[in-house]
């Protein structure tokens, strides 16, 4: 297990160097963040002062020699619009942005299994064409129609349901269900699917043959024996959530999470906050990834065996 583990740290540790650079080098492809909050009224002195207050001064690679001390003390600079550590501006958008996707993760496990195992065991019946119709329809729409949707009936012309911020609970409501839609779809699809391989299988029909109730049949034999599958696809659609998924429903929500923190330091050219987001993002990802790998090895050993 030691050198599995060991190979997931480095692989780990190579994917967050190369996104780190990337980071950089597209930051500084979008143009110079002086000009982009001052404007024109800028004296040369001021200018030259605060290019010097802000760490811009020197070639492209001194810059990222630097970035990169910075990255590994622990110093990512100040914000050029909020002139604080972005280590604090990032840090008061983390939880909210991470009760959003709890929230989210939390809605898609609890119907998309449920849903995929009844698609499988009904697969000839109305209740398994119902899962895959909803199914299907969860890949037709886009989380940002399904979010405008929402806006529209549930809180312009119903006036149930807040649009703006995060202080109730039925705050949560519309953009949970705006991020999980996709994920609610595809999860189902791929637990159905998983179970409909393993329900064929022959130690199926033994578990049945010994008098096994259908109930342990099912959850504990198939859906056990289908857990490689079911995590695979939860590592994929939560590390895609932490990527990407929740920037355009925390815009159109106005969520006060990374997302839209990136989204407005991206077009005011904050380097070091946008920076620094989407390295705290990536590291999520990755983080999600390598115990996603190492789940791998525990529900199934053969995985961890091939390693060594």
């Amino acid at each position: 297990m030691i050198p599995y583990l060991t190979r997931v740290a480095v692989k780990s540790l190579v994917t967050l160097f190369a996104i780190v650079t990337v980071t950089f080098i597209v930051t500084r492809l979008s143009g110079n963040p002086i000009d982009t909050f001052l404007g024109e009224g800028l004296t040369t002195e001021g200018r030259e002062e605060l290019i010097r207050y802000f760490q811009l001064e020197g070639t492209v690679w001194q810059q990222y020699v630097a970035f990169l001390r910075g990255v590994v003390s622990g110093e990512f600079g100040l914000s050029f619009i909020d002139r604080r550590p972005v280590t604090e501006v990032v840090g008061d958008r983390l939880w909210a942005s991470g009760q959003l996707l709890l929230a989210s993760v939390a809605l898609t496990i609890t119907v998309s299994i449920p849903l995929g195992v009844l698609g499988a065991i009904y697969q000839k019946s109305w209740i398994g064409s119902a899962v895959m119709m909803i199914a299907f329809a969860g890949y037709a729409v886009p989380s940002f129609i399904l979010a405008i949707l929402m806006v529209l009936v549930f809180s312009y012309w119903l006036n149930w349901l807040p649009v703006v911020g995060n202080g109730t609970f039925l705050h949560f409501v519309m953009p949970t269900i705006a991020m999980s839609g996709v994920l609610v779809a595809a999860l189902t699809r791929f637990t159905r699917n998983a179970m409909l391989d393993v329900l064929g299988q022959d130690f199926i029909r033994t578990a049945r043959a010994k008098g096994l109730t259908e109930a342990r049949v099912v959850l504990r034999h198939g859906l056990g024996n289908a857990g490689v599958t079911v995590i695979s696809v939860i590592g994929l659609q939560v590390a895609g959530l932490a990527a990407a998924g929740s920037v355009v429903v925390e815009s159109i929500f106005s969520w006060p999470g990374i997302g839209q923190l990136l989204v407005t330091a991206a077009l005011m050219r904050d380097y070091p906050v946008l920076q620094f987001g989407v390295i705290t993002v990536a590291i999520a990802v990755v983080a999600i990834n390598a115990f996603t790998d190492i789940a791998y090895a525990l529900v199934d050993p053969r995985i961890r065996l091939a390693s060594t």
